[in-house]
């Protein structure tokens, strides 16, 4: 497997104001220098966490989705994150990942019913696994973090990715959680968390983090406003998992 440089891009966002946000993050990315294969952005990066699910979703194919393919094709990266999308009778939050070639989707199954997102949004199917310059990265979803059934690595992954928007209340969960995803399925893991206040008052401290499979910490982004750049070595990803082989003991199971 080829090395891949992630850049994780935690920011502020503001609420509700997606070409603010747009806006905002177009001027980090502009600012990255030299070349990255991934550009990963928190959840919800258009609007924050809001519950105003109709009046926020975006159509499939809307100004975001274009907005995503413009920068993978101008970069020559992939460039992922989630919004409210509407399709059918309902509003999903999907994670976005588009590609110079296209834009492929992942839709939040584990919906936080603590803040009625369960009431506002549809769950997804399943999960989604895309494949990325030798990589096959799975898609999750803030809250999916807190399930390892649903990311469980049937040798079928090389990166989990979490986007979210994770309150500072549950930031010690947040860390601990990413680090044993990594260790327990013997693959990179990269989280990108937000920072700053949202509308509702709840507060946000970052700690975007890249862990490496043995759960060493590669990337730790603190607090700060800006981009981080991670490369993940592929060669000794393979060899960790070769020395280490614990997959081979693992009891399976079937998601229902």
């Amino acid at each position: 497997m080829q090395n891949l440089t992630v850049t994780l891009i935690q920011c502020e966002l503001t609420w509700e104001q997606p070409e603010d946000n747009r806006r905002q993050i177009g001027t980090i990315i502009d600012d990255i220098k030299g070349h990255t294969d991934l550009i990963v952005l928190p959840e919800m990066f258009t609007t924050g966490f809001s519950m105003n699910a109709l009046a926020n979703a975006e159509q499939p194919g809307g100004a975001t989705e274009q907005w995503m393919l413009e920068i993978a094709q101008r970069r020559d990266c992939a460039i992922t994150g989630s919004i409210a999308v509407r399709e059918g009778k309902g509003v999903y939050n999907r994670m976005l990942f588009a590609t110079p070639a296209g834009v492929e989707h992942y839709d939040k199954r584990h919906l936080f019913r603590m803040a009625g997102e369960d009431k506002r949004y549809l769950p997804g199917a399943g999960r989604v696994i895309v494949q990325w310059r030798d990589w096959r990265i799975n898609l999750q979803v803030c809250y999916d973090l807190r399930f390892p059934v649903f990311s469980r690595n049937c040798e079928d992954y090389d990166l989990a990715l979490y986007v979210a928007n994770w309150p500072t209340q549950r930031q010690s969960h947040w860390r601990q959680l990413l680090i044993a995803r990594a260790i327990e399925n013997l693959a990179c893991v990269v989280g990108v968390n937000r920072i700053g206040t949202d509308a509702r008052g709840l507060s946000y401290s970052g700690g975007s983090l890249a862990v490496a499979a043995d759960g060493e910490i590669l990337l730790d982004a603190h607090s700060d406003n800006s981009a981080f750049q991670v490369v993940l070595d592929g060669a000794a990803l393979q060899l960790y998992r070769d020395r280490f082989p614990c997959q081979l003991d693992a009891d399976s199971f079937q998601l229902q």
